[in-house]
């Protein structure tokens, strides 16, 4: 059975929604919309109203091109509105072997003793290094055996305000959000490949008016941070030397992007403030401004990683820098970076190859919003408390209790509920899948839908009142 992704990545210039569909063949791009932002500055919602009906008009286009609606949604937030702090849980582990539960009980010790303020909420706990007794930096400690389980996570937190207008942006569009995730941690997710998660990365995704930074080691962010300058800034110096509005200046970049372009051809551009007339600015000019806003940008970012390592007392840069987002499309934005970060590895990263809208995924642009849907498919670090305050892990669906329809008619099917742990048996067997995942209708264990038509009602009526009565 399949599910639908609807990932709504709502940025300064541009919302953008996609919905993919995810089955166990993988995760497949079905729909995608874009509209105008409004009611949005800087990341933040400025006008609940106008930013709800951008996001309404993205989805109905996002809609139309899939020719279906969604089962789960994931929502970004922008690295302006975010902090983030680290945090360090430690507990015992009495059976000596250490499984989901221990792990979880340990990431919400550090949850617990996080430093958050009062008008803050969480957003993602990420334990990115875990300690088992005495041995130190372990990824992974899931199976091993110990006394002693400790982690340290990194803590991703927004203000209450602004989460709360961005569920009431999002609820006035008519849509119920099912997780918010940071918009660089989704980028990541995207972007990064396995080598360089593994090993170390740092990921700049560039947008409109936020650069969002996340650094990524051992599977899991370390750190996160965000510049106030994106490529709308090169829209607006344009809008100025040209004198021309910031519609034609922002085509003029797109159409005219190359930053090591040197002509001295002219362009006719209308003129601010009295559009029935026309001017001149010649591409020589253009290229220069380009050029200057975008190493400005990337020295900022590059001022902002050696901030970290000074802090940290540390030079971490991994096996390098990658890029995503809109300004990456640049031409000659490369050869820049590569120069801005001397000595410094530089990749121009678009989102995974999935299968799908081809045109969507080669866009840098649309980094953030694939990667929402990813996240909802479950492509996320390897251990996580969500926004939702929910524990995460890589395979957990494989957990989720399943019933072998095959078996729906055995006279003795039974059905046992202890501490939200079952097993279904035939004939004295077990033939289901033990599990302390919590039994949720909204799973797909059984179609109501489905049993009304089956020819033995009166069995299936049977079955069906006695998964109701465990649950409740």
């Amino acid at each position: 059975m399949s599910t639908k992704i609807l990932g709504i990545d709502i940025g300064s210039y541009h919302v953008r929604a996609v919905i993919a569909e995810h089955n166990d063949e993988g995760l497949k791009v079905i729909g995608f919309g874009a509209e105008k932002a409004q009611g949005v500055k800087k990341g933040a919602i400025t006008n609940i109203e106008l930013a709800s009906q951008s996001v309404k008009n993205a989805l109905k286009n996002a809609q139309m091109v899939a020719g279906t609606r969604y089962d789960r949604v994931v929502v970004s937030i922008s690295g302006a509105n975010t902090k983030s702090i680290d945090s360090s849980g430690v507990v015992n582990v009495p059976s000596h072997e250490i499984g989901i539960s221990e792990i979880e009980r340990a990431m919400q010790m550090a949850d617990h003793y996080a430093n958050i303020q009062s008008d803050y909420e969480k957003l993602h706990v990420l334990p990115h290094s875990f300690k088992v007794d005495e041995q130190e930096n372990i990824e992974d400690p899931l199976g091993m055996n110990g006394s002693r389980l400790e982690v340290q996570a990194h803590i991703i937190i927004a203000q209450k305000s602004l989460l709360s207008n961005l569920r009431k942006t999002i609820n006035l569009a008519g849509v119920n959000i099912d997780n918010i995730v940071l918009s660089g941690y989704a980028s990541a997710i995207s972007s990064l490949n396995d080598d360089e998660k593994e090993l170390g990365v740092i990921l700049v995704d560039i947008g409109s008016a936020i650069s969002d930074i996340v650094i990524h080691s051992g599977n899991s962010i370390i750190h996160n941070d965000s510049l106030a300058a994106g490529s709308l800034y090169i829209t607006q110096d344009l809008s100025y030397a040209a004198k021309t509005p910031l519609q034609k200046a922002e085509e003029i970049k797109v159409n005219y992007s190359s930053l090591m372009q040197s002509s001295a051809n002219l362009i006719e551009v209308p003129l601010l403030g009295d559009e029935g007339k026309s001017g001149e600015i010649s591409l020589d000019v253009v290229s220069k401004v380009i050029y200057i806003r975008a190493e400005e940008i990337l020295t900022m970012v590059r001022d902002m990683i050696l901030e970290y390592q000074k802090k940290k007392n540390s030079d971490f840069v991994g096996i390098g820098v990658v890029f995503t987002g809109g300004m990456t499309k640049l031409e000659g934005f490369k050869e820049l970076a590569s120069m801005v970060f001397d000595k410094i590895q530089v990749r121009i990263a678009k989102p995974k190859a999935l299968e799908g809208l081809y045109e969507v995924m080669r866009d840098p642009s649309n980094s953030c919003a694939i990667g929402l849907c990813m996240y909802g498919a479950g492509c996320f670090t390897p251990y996580e408390i969500d926004s939702e305050k929910k524990m995460r892990y890589k395979g957990e669906h494989l957990s989720k209790p399943k019933i072998n329809f095959q078996n729906l008619y055995s006279d003795e099917v039974s059905l046992k509920n202890d501490n939200q742990n079952f097993t279904t048996t035939q004939n004295g067997e077990n033939f289901g899948i033990e599990s302390r995942a919590t039994v949720d209708v909204k799973d797909d264990l059984l179609d109501i839908s489905d049993i009304k038509h089956e020819k033995q009602p009166g069995k299936i009526k049977m079955f069906w009142e006695k998964i109701v009565k465990n649950m409740f």
